[in-house]
């Protein structure tokens, strides 16, 4: 690249990529965040209570099988 395609190549980049200054956020984040985490609770997806059961269930019949469970873990 000759010099001439380097200054439209930087002319470019200046017009795509706003100029990254000094910006503060528009408010103060950390009331939303102790919000946040004292509302959050303990939810647990059903999916993982099949999961448990499935797991339970299969190491009453199959006591074989947990070893492989451990080492899954």
């Amino acid at each position: 690249m000759n010099e001439r395609e380097m200054d439209e190549v930087q002319k470019l980049l200046k017009q795509a990529l706003p100029p990254v200054g000094e910006s503060e956020p528009r408010r103060d984040l950390w009331p939303a965040l102790l919000r946040r985490m004292d509302e959050r609770t303990v939810r647990v997806p059903w999916w993982d209570w099949v999961l448990l059961a499935g797991a339970a269930l299969l190491t009453l019949f199959v006591p074989g099988v947990i070893p492989a469970l451990l080492y899954h873990l």
